[in-house]
């Protein structure tokens, strides 16, 4: 007889795994259903060439919730991680370049070599952003309402009212901008160099394809303010053992909850009795049998591959159909026979750069220009660049005196013929960082490539998007993943959301999978 578990998951990534675990320490029967040899989702770290291993997709620590790394004691489990001695370190020429620190202070000290005025305003700003996170982040851990679905929705509408009301009339004026404006109008409203300028742009674009110019697209500049690590907030750092480390460690915590977890195991659908899930059939044959299924995969992979069409009405299959999905992300590992040297620093200062984000996007109008190559269709000729080297920390990676970087690249759009042309636009990224490194091109030993097509192939995110749906205005908060269906369940009976399509969105946090869990537990 078939074993029935109070839930399945789809999806073995880190959301998936966080939700397991609550569900699991709450004395629920869990099940989760990976479809790749391993757990870990877009979080992972594998070995690409011989001796070199690296974080596959997500590359850097800074948004992993702190209630997360405590409750599923990821420290105890093995969870190590390391923070960047500086932020993020800018070559702007073969002369020049900025070094943004994790203390805003000395960050503020590096602007003075570009501008007066926005060495004094930078503190400033900063503390704009931290007073809103502090209003915004208890609200990423609640299950937004439902537009008054019932008396607890309303509470949770007048709860968010309060909090925000609670920040002066002049912050909640800086609130409206951070969420509406484009983020190059409001920073031009606070700084005047375009160096400066596009050192702080840089968080809000990362993974969004949009413009500049696009309303909301500030929020980009929030949402990555709200992380923390080792008790500070905003600072990013390495996980020994690359990023599959985390999910290495929620692993074993699920296990030891007496999870049973499934790998090499596709759902190929959900199904569905009056109007409630009842489990889910598997691409050899075999079903499995639950009471919930939790989704921590892509909205449109659910929805459009996993549920069968005439157990969704029209209107929500045109909603799903419409959800704006795409990163314009490439993204690659190479394994190095040295460490690149850059023209704009002595050699010997190098140290704590290369252990830090290396961005290549020296001004807004660079950036700019890389965005509307790619909505004309073209990868971008100079495009916004992410350079790490984890190996510089963790020695683990790569074979002695040898390295491995991860390069994070914008924009690259979905619609090209990526079959034939992936080994040309990674040689086309070469270029563009040995222009700033001239030895980079001769260090490289061996290079993974994954295109938007790889990312929607290999890990199911539609049209490579990252975060599983786009953080634009319209899917956001409220409406994300839709209007109606924020609070983590889906339009059956038995059916919830735990992945980065779900609230507050994506980046390695585990807030999905933990809000989840709770909405599943409480019977919402």
């Amino acid at each position: 007889m078939t074993q029935r578990d109070d839930a399945i998951i789809i999806g073995g990534g880190h959301n998936g795994l966080v939700c397991a675990c609550y569900l699991a320490a709450a004395g629920k029967s869990v099940r989760i259903l990976e479809r790749r040899s391993i757990v870990g989702g877009a979080a992972v770290t594998e070995e690409f060439s011989p001796g070199f291993r690296n974080s596959t997709l997500s590359y850097t620590v800074g948004l992993l919730d702190p209630q997360v790394i405590r409750d599923l004691r990821l420290q105890e489990n093995g969870l190590r991680v390391v923070p960047r001695p500086l932020a993020n370190f800018y070559p702007l020429s073969d002369s020049q370049s900025l070094t943004i620190h994790n203390d805003p202070h000395q960050t503020a000290k590096e602007y003075l070599k570009f501008s007066k005025k926005d060495a004094k305003a930078f503190p400033k700003f900063m503390e704009m952003l931290r007073d809103i996170a502090s209003v915004v982040q208890p609200l990423m851990h609640r299950s937004p309402p439902v537009m008054g679905a019932n008396v607890q929705d309303w509470m949770s509408m007048l709860h968010t009212y309060k909090k925000v009301n609670s920040l002066s009339r002049s912050r909640r004026r800086d609130f409206v901008d951070v969420f509406f404006m484009p983020v190059e109008d409001l920073l031009n409203r606070w700084f005047e160099n375009e160096h400066v300028k596009a050192t702080i742009a840089f968080d809000a674009i990362v993974g969004n394809y949009s413009s500049l110019q696009a309303a909301g697209s500030a929020y980009g500049l929030l949402h990555h303010a709200l992380g923390e690590l080792a008790g500070q907030q905003g600072v990013w750092g390495h996980a020994i053992g690359g990023m599959g480390s985390i999910t290495q460690a929620m692993k074993k915590q699920a296990v030891s909850l007496g999870v049973k977890i499934e790998t090499s195991t596709e759902v190929v659908r959900i199904n569905i009795k009056h109007d409630h899930v009842i489990g889910v059939s598997l691409l050899d044959g075999t079903s499995r049998i639950a009471s919930s299924v939790v989704a921590n995969v892509a909205l449109k992979h659910l929805y459009q591959d996993l549920i069968n069409a005439r157990d969704l009405d029209d209107e929500f299959r045109l909603r799903v159909t419409n959800l704006k999905t795409e990163s314009g992300v490439f993204r690659m590992n190479v394994a190095l026979s040295e460490l690149p040297q850059f023209q704009c620093v002595p050699h010997t200062t190098m140290q704590d750069f290369h252990q830090s984000g290396i961005v290549i996007a020296p001004t807004l109008s660079y950036m700019d220009r890389a965005y509307h190559d790619a909505k004309q269709g073209l990868w971008s000729r100079h495009p916004v660049i992410e350079l790490m080297i984890p190996s510089t920390v963790d020695s683990s990676l790569a074979p002695p005196e040898q390295h491995v970087a991860s390069l994070f690249c914008q924009y690259f759009p979905y619609d090209r013929d990526w079959d034939n042309e992936r080994e040309r636009a990674a040689d086309h990224i070469v270029d563009v960082v040995s222009q700033y490194s001239p030895n980079f091109r001769s260090s490289i030993i061996a290079r993974q490539i994954l295109t938007p097509l790889d990312l929607e192939r290999e890990y199911r995110l539609p049209r490579g998007d990252i975060f599983h749906a786009a953080h634009n205005l319209n899917q956001l908060w409220l409406n994300r993943p839709l209007l109606g269906y924020s609070s983590y369940r889906g339009p059956m009976k038995g059916l919830y959301h735990c992945g980065a399509g779900a609230h507050p969105g994506g980046g390695v946090t585990g807030i999905p999978g933990k809000n989840a869990a709770q909405t599943i537990l409480n019977g919402r």
